[in-house]
């Protein structure tokens, strides 16, 4: 897809820059996927209008190829590190946070020098206004961001950990501010800021909710977190988005889809390495336990349990009667994160309005979860999931009937919102 947006043949763009730098830049574009937050659904590549949803309002991301009147055509290469790094476009207007600077901050200079070479040199320049936000006038001021910024935003690039490996230092600055991974798995305070910026605050990557979804904790702990995953494991699932612990869906399969599927395989291992260094945010030291006896109770078809009866109609014929799925299409059931974690957000999404998997040129072709939310009621979905949250060793909190009814008027809302 990123391809879409060359626009000037190789020769040119030699010609005007350096063709390692552009291919720099172009890597830091794709991984940082700033192709999903940039374009609009049928839009011009990175010619912004994608409504982002925020909770004061929408949002539209900007455009962001070098048309001089629409775009960053006209921005020298210190206004363009003034948007990037502090959210300071190029006549003073302060940019809403729903644009990640506080992660893009610690980008290095050579990785900013990068990054407007080849927007400005290898990106078609597309005549596209943004529209305005749909905030609240009152809400929507800019001037107290400046506030923001001063107790929220650490404006320095990334400092290596000397006492860390060459990998650790390039895992945690791809995490932290080329992928900007706690933009979504980091919780929030009152006023929308990450509630931590790096490692040294155990509330880093600890996951958030975001957009209806449910960002897992991506920190050591065994039942909810990456503590079972292998390094390995970790890199194969921001390449492919499968592994045999998971397969992606909703926003990430996007970030996989757009993003990460491009990562290097040094890099990919470089963040596993740094995640696998993260203590668990909840203190679980004790690896998942498989328990047999649901999948005994469903081989004998006994369904007298709460969900039972609608998991083997829904549910079993890819998932299983042992939970365990198929590896790399199916995910597994028994034992997985999402399926443990204490905000049901996103199994809940996943029944009501069905799912996609990355669509990865190293992986098996995407495939859709159907969606439920129109054929069983909010009692048969929660009955489902306290289903799968109790079974095959599964010890998570019961979902409720109410849950889900909040969350299904949630979701028509946004469906009905412009």
């Amino acid at each position: 897809m990123l391809a879409l947006a060359l626009a000037v043949p190789c020769a040119a763009m030699a010609a005007s820059a350096d063709s390692a730098q552009l291919s720099r830049g172009q890597y830091l574009a794709t991984v940082g996927n700033c192709m999903s937050c940039h374009t609009a659904p049928g839009g011009a590549p990175l010619a912004g209008g994608l409504p982002l949803k925020t909770p004061l309002g929408t949002v539209y991301s900007t455009n962001i190829t070098p048309d001089p009147e629409t775009g960053i055509g006209a921005y020298s290469r210190d206004e363009f590190e003034q948007a990037v790094r502090r959210g300071v476009a190029r006549h003073g207007k302060r940019l809403y946070p729903a644009m990640p600077y506080p992660s893009y901050a610690g980008l290095s200079d050579d990785d900013i020098d990068a990054l407007y070479v080849y927007l400005k040199h290898a990106v078609k320049p597309v005549r596209q206004a943004t529209p305005a936000p749909e905030i609240p006038w009152l809400l929507g001021m800019r001037w107290p961001l400046a506030i923001w910024n001063w107790l929220f935003v650490d404006s320095k690039p990334y400092q290596p950990d000397a006492g860390k490996s060459a990998e650790w230092n390039r895992g945690a600055y791809l995490t932290q501010a080329v992928a900007h991974c706690g933009a979504c798995h980091t919780p929030r305070n009152v006023v929308a800021a990450e509630r931590a910026l790096d490692e040294r605050s155990s509330l880093y990557l600890a996951g958030a909710r975001v957009d209806g979804w449910s960002a897992p904790n991506l920190t050591g702990d065994q039942i909810t977190g990456l503590g079972a995953w292998s390094r390995e494991e970790v890199a194969e699932y921001l390449r492919t988005g499968r592994n045999a612990h998971a397969t992606s869906f909703g926003p990430m399969s996007e970030v996989i889809s757009g993003g990460t599927q491009y990562l290097t395989q040094r890099d990919a291992l470089a963040i596993a390495t740094y995640l696998k260094t993260l203590p668990g945010v909840r203190g679980e030291k004790t690896p998942f336990r498989y328990d047999p006896a649901v999948a005994e109770a469903l081989a004998q078809g006994r369904l007298d349990k709460p969900g039972a009866r609608r998991y083997a109609e829904y549910c079993m014929a890819c998932h299983g009667v042992d939970g365990k799925g198929f590896r790399r299409v199916f995910p597994p059931l028994a034992g997985n994160a999402v399926v443990a974690d204490p905000d049901p957000a996103s199994l809940i999404r996943l029944l009501l309005d069905g799912a996609v998997t990355a669509n990865v040129a190293t992986g098996p072709a995407e495939y859709h979860m159907p969606a439920y939310g129109w054929t069983l009621d909010d009692q048969e979905l929660a009955n489902i999931l306290t289903f799968i949250r109790t079974s095959w060793g599964n010890a998570a909190p019961a979902v409720t009937d109410a849950t889900v009814g909040r969350h299904r008027a949630a979701q028509a809302k946004q469906v009905r919102q412009p």
